[in-house]
C-alpha cells in the first residue's frame, strides 16, 4: 500500500465529507441563522439596559431635583417656624408686660380706694368720738351750772319777745 494511504488520508477524507455533507444540509446557515438571532437578542438587551439605564438617569436627576426642593422647603419651614416663634414670644412678652400693668394699676387703685376708705372711716370714728366727748362735756358742764345756763337763756329769749 502506499503511504499516502495511512490513517491520516482516511481521517482527511472522511472530515472532507463530514463537512459536505454539513454544508449540503445547510449547518453553517442553521448556526449563522442562531447566531444571528443571538445578536439580535443581545442588540436588543443592550438597547433595553441603556433605555433603562438613561431612566433611572433622569429619575435619578428628578430625585436630586425634588431631595433639593424638599431640603429648601424644610429650610423655609424651620425659619418660618423660628419667625413664629420669636414672633409669639415677642406678644407673649408684650402681654405678660400688660397684664402686669394692668394688674398692678389695679392693685394700686384697690390699695388708694382702701386708704380713702380708711381715712373716711377714721374720719366719721373721729366725728362721732368728737360729737360724743362734746355731749359729754355739755352734760357736765348742764350739771355743773344747773338751771342758771336756762334761766339765762329763758331771760334772752323773753327780753327779746319784748
Amino acid at each position: 500500500m502506499p503511504e499516502w494511504l495511512d490513517n491520516s488520508f482516511f481521517a482527511t477524507v472522511g472530515l472532507v465529507i463530514f463537512l459536505g455533507l454539513m454544508v449540503y444540509f445547510g449547518v453553517p446557515r442553521i448556526i449563522g441563522k442562531m447566531l444571528d438571532d443571538k445578536i439580535k437578542q443581545i442588540e436588543t438587551d443592550i438597547a433595553d439596559a441603556k433605555r433603562l439605564r438613561e431612566e433611572a438617569a433622569a429619575l435619578l436627576t428628578e430625585y436630586e431635583q425634588k431631595r433639593v426642593a424638599a431640603e429648601q422647603e424644610a429650610e423655609g419651614i424651620v425659619a418660618a417656624a423660628k419667625e413664629e416663634a420669636t414672633r409669639l414670644t415677642a406678644e407673649a412678652q408684650a402681654s405678660l408686660a400688660e397684664l402686669v400693668t394692668r394688674r398692678t394699676k389695679a392693685v394700686e387703685d384697690k390699695i388708694a380706694q382702701a386708704e380713702a376708705q380708711a381715712i373716711a372711716e377714721v374720719r366719721a370714728r373721729s366725728a362721732d368720738v368728737a360729737i360724743e366727748a362734746a355731749r359729754v362735756v355739755l352734760a357736765d358742764e348742764m350739771n355743773k351750772q344747773g338751771g342758771k345756763v336756762i334761766d339765762a337763756a329763758i331771760a334772752d329769749v323773753g327780753s327779746k319777745l319784748n
